[in-house]
């Protein structure tokens, strides 16, 4: 199940300006576009959201930026898995899966102290714009059935190694259909990190010092599949 914290985000992103890959475009997903007017609404929405909890998430505007493109992008991957593996989901089943998201990501977030956990704090704290909570419950619906049917039609029992394989399966799926979109990012906003299907900085090669090393990790260029 999709692994969303409990409260807090770590702060400090910094971007590297560029040239843009495609006017209009933060990225380009497949055939589809992520434009510029789409991110700035989203990550407008997040950033109202997360200033209702200002003491429990701490999110810099570049890092609300990324974190919203890459979600715009996860779930483009995730419908791709879908797509692929002739998989869809029922709005009953994304309702479901959201509501399984909420009640543990609450449970955690009020054993470590924080009450009141509301949906809007679980989606702020892990970077995702609050109006998107239908397209958080597909994303979540799509990997459960996945994991049903990769373990012969039922969801496989928690902690078990039906689930380790079922979800190792997943990995693989959903690093499979990344790699077939060919996924490209607008510079202005980062790089494609496909270790965690993240937007992080680019390398500042630029205003490095000569002989020195980029401080951003190259890491994660493409799929490792």
């Amino acid at each position: 199940m999709l692994g969303l914290v409990a409260a807090t985000v770590a702060a400090g992103l910094a971007v590297a300006g560029c040239a843009p890959l495609k006017m209009g475009a933060a990225a380009i997903v497949g055939n589809n576009t992520v434009s510029i007017a789409q991110l700035n609404n989203e990550t407008g929405m997040l950033a109202a959201g997360a200033k209702k909890y200002p003491t429990l998430v701490k999110l810099s505007q570049q890092q609300i930026t990324q974190e919203t493109l890459a979600w715009l992008i996860r779930f483009k991957i995730a419908n791709q898995v879908a797509s692929k593996s002739g998989i869809s989901v029922t709005t009953a089943q994304a309702d479901q899966a959201r509501n399984e998201i909420y009640q543990q990501a609450a449970a955690e977030a009020e054993q470590s102290g924080v009450s009141n956990v509301t949906l809007e704090l679980i989606m702020v704290a892990n970077g995702i714009p609050p109006n998107m909570t239908t397209e958080l419950g597909q994303y979540q619906a799509i990997e459960n059935a996945y994991l049903a049917a990769a373990n012969g039609g039922t969801m496989p029992a928690a902690s078990s190694s039906a689930l380790t394989a079922a979800e190792n399966q997943y990995e693989h799926a959903t690093c499979q259909a990344a790699k077939s979109l060919n996924i490209q990012v607008n510079p202005q906003f980062g790089r494609m990190n496909y270790t965690q299907y993240s937007v992080v900085d680019t390398a500042d090669t630029v205003s490095a010092p000569s002989g020195s090393k980029p401080s951003t990790s190259t890491g994660g260029l493409s799929p490792a599949c």
